[in-house]
């Protein structure tokens, strides 16, 4: 799981922040950046296709597996994808975004195979241990992806940066190929109707089941919402916000992906603090509104021209607000899902909390274009209040308990 939860924070940032500042250097216009740099939202519409990567069953690599098989595949996606990027390079701008695009599509089925194999590889006592050797492996990765990589770009060019990249994809290929596939009975539907109610219909049609038409809804605009504050600013805008106040690459890298993914890990630690002594509601409630206030340290920076204690400073906190409300998001989420489909509602849920963030990303450049850095800080900060309204509307109304058990069989 560590070596699987690596492969998964690989691509992340390699076709979203750290790409932001390999299209600066090339002279790509502030609102293009973004908008490439957002091929993330890739990420936010994963579940579309999850219940394939959950039924089908690959020709030639499925004989490692419907698990395995699927990650084996995403992963050189990925390292071929990279390589790809490398040779064209933003030059050929077309082919590059497409290459982008490709990888982002690769890393996000990984998280879709990844997060089936955690959960049907052992049993439930066992997966808080699994997600946080997972978490350990996805966090190394955002910092050889981004402190690393941006430490070799003031060495070498941009292209060699995501060759090694790629060759830090061969680890967890043998990772892969070294594991075992989860010992999970797949019994194949009688008909291709069936197949398609059990694993398309039925993950839907559960939830509103649950938990009703109108509730339901808004349960999901709920999750749309919660952390857009956070969400908007991963995509493209930081790293030229970084460069515009006088930072040096190796300074952000240093300061921002290797001390702030620690800061981010003991404000994971606090959120999962909160969870046990305040319940998953209130300690959501907290992550909300530290996450969001947590964009209002940037304004500090603004004219900051190359302060690293400032940096240091505003770093500091908004990582540990974010890894507040990143580990009280996923205790969240985790309720609210039936184990009988864990891998498409969960699919579904972890791509809606991404989406409207990655949307008001994708136009960030031209709104700093428009309006400037802190009007920008501003908005994504206030974006947060419809959640909190919808927070106290869902509260009365959504018991979170514990799902049905999780079925002996999977239909394929």
């Amino acid at each position: 799981m560590f070596f699987f939860g690596f492969a998964s924070g690989l691509p992340f940032l390699l076709v979203a922040g750290t790409l932001a500042y390999w299209l600066k250097e090339n002279g790509i216009a502030l609102k293009e950046i973004t908008m490439i740099a957002s091929a993330g939202l890739a990420y936010s519409f994963k579940f579309l296709w999850a219940p394939l990567v959950d039924r089908l069953r690959l020709p030639l690599l499925g004989r490692l597996g419907q698990r395995r098989s699927w990650l084996l595949l995403a992963q050189v996606a990925v390292m071929v994808g990279l390589g790809a990027m490398a040779s064209v390079t933003p030059s050929q701008l077309g082919l590059f975004i497409g290459l982008t695009l490709l990888v982002a599509f690769a890393g996000a089925t990984l998280d879709i195979a990844v997060d089936a194999y955690r959960i049907e590889i052992a049993p439930v006592e066992a997966q808080g241990a699994l997600v946080a050797t997972y978490s350990l492996g996805y966090r190394i990765a955002l910092i050889v992806s981004g402190a690393l990589a941006l430490v070799l770009a003031d060495h070498t060019v941009w292209p060699n940066v995501y060759r090694a990249m790629a060759l830090f994809m061969l680890v967890p290929i043998v990772a892969n190929l070294l594991a075992r596939e989860p010992e999970v009975l797949r019994v194949h539907a009688q008909s291709w109707a069936q197949g398609m109610r059990e694993g398309v219909v039925e993950p839907f049609a559960d939830f509103f089941r649950r938990f009703g038409g109108r509730v339901g809804l808004m349960i999901l605009l709920f999750i749309l919402l919660f952390k857009i504050s956070d969400q908007a600013l991963v995509g493209g805008i930081m790293g030229p916000f970084y460069l515009d106040q006088g930072f040096t690459k190796t300074e952000i890298a240093t300061i921002s992906k290797v001390y702030g993914i620690w800061v981010g890990i003991g404000g994971a630690f606090l959120g999962g603090v909160a969870v046990v002594r305040w319940g998953v509601e209130r300690a959501l409630l907290a992550g909300i509104v530290l996450g969001a206030l947590s964009n209002l340290l940037y304004l500090w920076l603004i004219g900051a021209n190359g302060d690293v204690a400032m940096l240091t400073l505003v770093i500091s906190g908004e990582n540990l607000a974010q890894g507040v409300l990143g580990t009280t998001a996923v205790a969240y989420l985790s309720a609210l899902v039936n184990q009988r489909y864990t891998a498409t509602q969960y699919a579904l849920f972890s791509s809606l909390i991404t989406l409207p963030g990655k949307v008001l990303g994708f136009y960030s450049g031209r709104i700093v274009e428009a309006v400037g850095y802190a009007p920008y800080f501003w908005i994504t900060t206030l974006a947060i209040v419809p959640a909190i309204g919808l927070y106290y509307w869902l509260r009365p109304r959504v018991r979170l308990e514990s799902s049905e058990e999780k079925p002996d069989a999977n239909y394929v």
